[in-house]
């Protein structure tokens, strides 16, 4: 049976919880704060986590913060109570590491579904990731502490222009790509035409892994938007990597889930947003993945179809709403056509 540990100060809706989950077969704990919380995750091992963004003292998001820089309990699934569900709290619980967002008062149904649907992911992760390798009758392997890096230092790293087509839609895997340096965008070309980014990755990301796990041929276009350097993992190799080294799995477990949290939210966004909210949710996207912890302002290299893409725009429509922007005082557009972003929060508030 699963255990679910339920983070709420809140008893009557800490009391409602743990009925629910119990109706649907699964046992539960509770904790009252984030400290007891973290307590009884590093205890129990829980196969879940439902904590309340809203707490006092440590909150949620930085209990989720504290969860994943702990080995112990990286990698249990976090679902997120938030009194709304707008954009920038879905950012931020995402962006700490959580898998879902639910917004209070929630739906029995939905959350159920939500919990249900991560423990099959969660499922269908170890089978695609152990089961063909491992022997029954052999004791594991040792997990190895090596880096990715130092994993994929003797293998050949491949430079690749600007604009250079790193692998097409329908072609088989044969390889995972790892980012040394670099950018590269996947995306879908509409029958008509139209490009529509799928996803967005960055020095020290996988790439191409999604077939090789699926046992299918690539569901996307994979291209560079800038000078990059990738390493060419042969599929056999990788396999033999994620079996042997847990810094690779938790890596791989890590960016599926962000995956489908953010294709997931992409999709609401250009059904339902508005312009200018969908262009503004692009441009943050762009700053919180490609933005150095260092820097103070974030400026954007890229096509205006490129963002448009991402947008799930037109470009002539595109290119308005960031005239708009700049009048506005959000963004500044400079000389080389580079994109500025000076008002970050301005444009959070404009995405939610």
């Amino acid at each position: 049976m699963k255990l679910i540990l339920v983070v709420e100060e809140n008893k009557n809706l800490s009391n409602n919880l743990t009925e629910m989950l119990a109706l649907a077969n699964y046992k539960s704990i509770e904790a009252g704060n984030s400290q007891q919380g973290i307590e009884l995750a590093h205890k129990y091992k829980p196969d879940l986590i439902l904590i309340n963004m809203v707490l006092s003292g440590v909150d949620g998001i930085a209990m989720v913060h504290i969860l994943r820089n702990d080995p112990e309990t990286e990698m249990i699934p976090v679902v997120m109570l938030t009194l709304t569900r707008n954009f920038q709290d879905f950012r931020q619980a995402m962006d700490a590491g959580a898998n879902d967002c639910i917004e209070l008062p929630y739906n029995n149904n939905e959350l159920l579904k939500v919990i249900g649907n991560i423990f099959r992911m969660t499922e269908v992760l170890k089978k695609h990731l152990y089961s063909d390798f491992i022997n029954p009758e052999r004791a594991p392997l040792p997990v190895s502490n090596q880096t990715i890096e130092k994993l994929t230092l003797n293998i050949n790293t491949t430079t690749y222009q600007k604009k250079t087509v790193v692998y097409k839609q329908g072609k088989r895997p044969d390889y995972v790509y790892y980012i040394v340096k670099g950018k590269v965008r996947t995306y879908k070309v509409h029958e008509e035409g139209r490009q529509l980014v799928i996803g967005l990755y960055n020095s020290g990301d996988f790439l191409g892994y999604n077939a090789l796990f699926e046992e299918t041929p690539y569901k996307e276009i994979a291209e560079t938007t800038e000078l990059s350097e990738l390493v060419c993992i042969p599929r056999t190799d990788f396999e033999n990597m994620v079996y042997k080294n847990q810094t690779v799995a938790n890596k791989l477990l890590k960016m599926l889930a962000q995956n489908i949290t953010e294709r997931e939210q992409q999709m609401i966004g250009n059904a339902y947003n508005t312009l200018r909210k969908k262009v503004a949710g692009a441009l943050i996207s762009l700053e919180n993945k490609y933005k150095s912890d260092n820097a103070q302002s974030y400026c954007i290299d890229m096509s205006r179809n490129d963002i448009a893409a991402i947008a799930g725009t037109a470009a002539e429509s595109l290119i308005r709403t960031l005239n708009e922007f700049k009048n506005e005082e959000m963004i500044l557009i400079r000389k080389n056509h580079n994109i500025e972003i000076i008002n970050s929060q301005k444009l959070h508030n404009l995405s939610r």
